[in-house]
């Protein structure tokens, strides 16, 4: 493909702040596509972050179609069976295609699928002007990057962003905790299960389900929490990891089968968020830079990724014509395929935390139907495989994450 020429004053197309899982995915697709992109990031090699850690669900097929499956599926571990289990009992089991892999390993994996077009610069970028016609990055210690049009993928830190004049709006601060951790069995060679799902027992714990699963060369864990960060069990959980999963999940060891738990606790508390004041000249924001995602929902991924194609879909439209003005940048906020996916982000983010503390008479009564529901159906697969088949083909409910 023969590259368009640029327009006086811009050295590339397209530059793309932040070279995470979004950013990168980001210039892979558009670099592929022809256009000349430039993606900047502090780090050469993605350090090892605690983001998100297993792959699976609709953000497979999203992967497949941008063409990045086969990367993900030689980096990362594949299992096809989750266990879940709830008060000591198998609820079901979960059979479809799943991959652990830690958050660094995956964005370094899409790295390495960067295409020629795509120029990388690490670096510290410390300033950003926005326009109609050029947009600028200043790097620290380095040549400005000018541009047609600016992707913002820098998660969820704001200074640059306000450097635009773009804000966040709180949905709901504190919103969540996440703890990862790694295991390894004590008293035999393996875990009774590859994969388990273990669902919190009761709604004074905050709990809303551990997740393991293995990743590289050890078993994962991830643990999706609703309490505040000062809260004495979180204190506890930090110092005696081991001794408070068994006394608040009580049923855990006789399912998955007695561990030890090796390195450190990691932890991440989210924010709700979403931009406001950001249909701006030049700029556009993807991923959590524009809205942030409740990790126990598992929509993160999926929703970067949509960003990632409609985005695909629209820069074509707006590189076509001159300037970028914000009437262009508009369309692909109001995207109705985006809308929708940012919508569902926030409704199962609620659903999700109502679903495990709320303690009213109808949040009781939803649980009970909830876990109830998926026993049930189990239940009927040992009697009737057919029938749950076709139950199963039937659309997931909207308010069940993918474990």
């Amino acid at each position: 493909m023969t590259p368009r020429s640029l327009p006086a004053g811009t050295d590339t197309e397209i530059a793309i702040v932040g070279g995470g899982l979004s950013g990168t995915i980001a210039a892979t697709v558009l670099g592929r596509a022809g256009y000349r992109v430039t993606l900047i990031d502090r780090y050469p090699v993605f350090p090892r972050e605690f983001r998100v850690e297993k792959i699976a669900g609709d953000q497979i097929e999203k992967l497949r179609r941008l063409g990045l499956l086969d990367r993900l599926s030689a980096s990362a571990v594949a299992f096809d069976e989750i266990v879940n289990i709830r008060r000591g009992r198998v609820l079901d089991r979960s059979h479809a295609q799943h991959y652990g892999i830690f958050y660094d390993d995956l964005v370094n994996a899409m790295r390495a699928e960067l295409p020629e077009t795509v120029r990388f610069i690490a670096g510290r970028v410390n300033g950003l002007e926005a326009g109609a016609d050029r947009q600028r990055v200043s790097i620290l210690g380095q040549d400005a990057v000018t541009a047609r049009l600016l992707v913002l993928a820098t998660g969820m830190g704001d200074i640059l962003k306000r450097d635009l004049g773009i804000e966040r709006r709180f949905v709901h601060q504190r919103q969540s905790m996440t703890f990862g951790f790694n295991l390894r069995p004590v008293g035999a060679s393996a875990f009774r299960h590859p994969a388990l799902t273990y669902y919190g027992e009761r709604i004074t714990d905050g709990i809303d389900y551990l997740s393991l699963f293995p990743a590289a060369d050890v078993t994962r864990a991830n643990l999706f929490v609703f309490r505040e960060h000062g809260d004495p069990w979180v204190k506890a959980l930090r110092d005696q990891p081991r001794e408070t999963l068994i006394k608040t999940l009580p049923g855990l060891i006789k399912a998955f089968g007695d561990f030890e738990i090796i390195d450190k606790i990691e932890s991440w508390l989210t924010d709700i968020t979403v931009a406001e004041n950001c249909v701006r000249d030049g700029a556009v924001l993807i991923g959590d830079a524009y809205q942030t995602s409740c990790p126990a929902a598992g929509t993160g991924v999926s929703r970067l990724l949509t960003d990632v194609e409609r985005l695909a879909i629209h820069v074509p439209q707006w590189l076509a014509s001159p300037g970028m003005a914000a009437a262009k940048i508009a369309t692909f906020y109001g995207d109705p395929v985006k809308q929708a996916m940012d919508a569902h982000g926030l409704h199962l983010a609620q659903f999700r935390r109502s679903l495990t503390i709320d303690n009213d008479l109808r949040w009781r009564a939803r649980r009970q139907l909830h876990f109830s529901r998926r026993r049930i159906i189990y239940g009927m697969d040992t009697i009737s495989p057919g029938l749950v088949a076709r139950l199963r083909g039937l659309r997931r409910p909207a308010a069940e994450p993918a474990t």
